[in-house]
Order: structure tokens, then C-alpha cells, then sequence
């Protein structure tokens, strides 16, 4: 099986730039705390780059 990506929402989005906010709802992170599994592939992977510093990431085998 291919890896996954388990990433959770950790801080806040509010007074973040729009484009941010984008990218969190593209990767499905509207709420706080909330954990989305995601297939590791260099699309989500810049994804997450762009928004680092609001969430937590770990790879975990599907």
C-alpha cells in the first residue's frame, strides 16, 4: 500500500492571509484539532509546506 499523510489542524486561521485559507480548505482543515489522511504525494506535501506553522503532520502506513 502507498503512504499517507495525517495532518491536524493546530492553530488558528483567523487573520491569516486568503491564501492560507485556501490551501486549508483544499486539505480539508476548517476546524481546530480536526485530523485529515491524505496520500503522500508532492502535491499535498507543498500544500502542507505552505502552511506549516498551523499544522502537524506525520506519515503513517495505510
Amino acid at each position: 500500500m502507498g503512504r499517507k499523510l495525517k495532518i491536524t489542524l493546530i492553530r488558528s486561521y483567523i487573520g491569516r492571509p486568503e491564501k492560507h485559507r485556501q490551501v486549508l480548505r483544499g486539505l480539508g482543515l476548517m476546524k481546530m484539532n480536526k485530523t485529515v489522511i491524505l496520500a503522500d504525494t508532492p502535491e499535498v506535501r507543498g500544500m502542507v509546506n505552505k502552511v506549516c506553522h498551523l499544522v502537524s503532520m506525520e506519515e503513517v502506513e495505510a
